[in-house]
């Protein structure tokens, strides 16, 4: 099959945005990542408890995030199945991350930690791999205004995990975190009832190509954005991984350093949702342009300040740091129309590993030179994305 024929070549799709649908799967997206939003909080108690290093203790995120670079083969062959069952890695998401990450408060050593986390990161990487497509699918001409109300799930999560699993630790003990996995339970069974006939992938048209030949086809797009990717990487370790780190190192109490979080990640959601948008009518490099030149200078401010004048500019940071997201998504999908799992599994699998990776690096420069120095290195970073942006096709492929 040509290159022409793949990427030009579009799978009948439903041209109304299916609101309850839509809406549906961003609830079960704000659950499931509501329980992976459990790590960062606990990273302190852990390294207190169990007497880690800042390194060991973001190697627990890698443990996560490590098995999303199976998205593209997940992808792969979520677009060779039929779509009853790629549906069901969507329904049974929130109860295994409910399990997994409920779990990790009674987790006795670190072995076991990695253990849970690699189960979850799984389970992960198979949800982000076929739920943006379903999204996508049921968004019909909308596709970044679906894109960003399916990020809207995830940043509230992400938003909501953080308090969820202090408030749990204070009311509960880390004993009494296992209670937790009941909403995962409930969400399942919602999904069930409210996706068991929607459509898991796009309609067949044929042969596919071996998904080599995609990704051959995909290298004009990927190659740019793998250096955006990259640069983004450490920004989003910083905040999301290490921000509670780096605020009770200087200071805060817990509690402080959770809710900032959450101020982050609720910034997250309506960047999320008016980014998607914005992309549809602004145009997706413009979107990208002003995110990679503003989240720097914002982050700058951010270290600059002290106590509750941060959360000012956490909610900036929010809004420009995490806005990109659901911008990138819809350009990958629209690009390749006919091969969406893959092409947002290749991507998704590039974004998760890049990440872990930086997770690595700055947790090494906080444990030598402080947390501080690696918040001050990941405001740096980012400009360096620019240059690729102006790499990037300005057109589909």
């Amino acid at each position: 099959m040509s290159a022409e024929a793949m990427t030009s070549t579009a799978s009948p799709e439903t041209e109304q945005f299916q609101v309850g649908r839509v809406l549906t799967l961003t609830v079960g997206h704000t659950v499931h990542d509501t329980y992976a939003a459990f790590l960062s909080p606990l990273l302190p108690i852990f390294i207190e408890t169990l007497d880690l290093s800042k390194t060991a203790a973001g190697l627990l995120s890698v443990f996560y995030q490590g098995p999303s670079l199976l998205q593209p083969l997940i992808g792969h062959l979520s677009d060779q199945m039929p779509g009853h069952r790629v549906r069901y890695g969507v329904i049974l998401a929130p109860t295994v991350a409910g399990v997994a990450m409920s779990l990790l408060g009674v987790m006795p050593a670190y072995g076991l930690l990695a253990l849970f986390l690699t189960v979850a990161g799984l389970n992960s990487a198979i949800f982000h791999s076929i739920g943006p497509v379903m999204a996508g699918r049921l968004s019909g001409k909308s596709l970044g205004q679906g894109m960003g109300v399916w990020m809207v799930g995830g940043e509230l999560g992400r938003t909501l995990g953080p308090v969820v699993i202090a408030a749990a630790v204070q009311w509960l003990t880390l004993k009494g975190t296992p209670w937790l996995v009941f909403g995962g339970f409930l969400t399942s069974i919602l999904l069930y009832v409210r996706l068991q006939d929607a459509p898991g992938r796009p309609v067949s048209q044929g042969e596919r190509p071996a998904w080599r030949q995609v990704l051959q086809v995909m290298r004009p797009l990927l190659v740019p954005l793998v250096g955006i990717i990259t640069v983004r990487a450490f920004m989003l370790a910083a905040l999301s991984t290490y921000l509670p780190v780096f605020l009770t190192e200087e200071g805060a109490a817990l509690w402080f350093a959770s809710i900032s979080l959450s101020v982050l990640e609720a910034a997250g959601v309506l960047g999320a949702l008016l980014g998607g948008g914005l992309s549809d009518r602004l145009g997706r490099r413009t979107v990208l342009l002003a995110s990679l030149i503003l989240t720097p200078a914002l982050m700058f401010a951010f270290l600059a300040a002290d106590g509750w004048s941060r959360f000012p500019l956490l909610l900036l940071l929010g809004f420009t740091a995490l806005s990109l997201t659901p911008v990138i998504m819809a350009l990958v999908q629209e690009s390749f129309p006919e091969n969406r799992a893959l092409a947002n599994g290749a991507y998704m699998a590039l974004s998760f590993g890049l990440r872990a990776g930086a997770v690595v690096v700055l947790g090494a420069i906080g444990d030598f030179w402080g947390m501080r120095t690696a918040f001050t290195v990941s405001a740096l970073i980012p400009l360096l994305g620019v240059p690729f942006l102006l790499l990037m096709p300005r057109s589909p492929q």
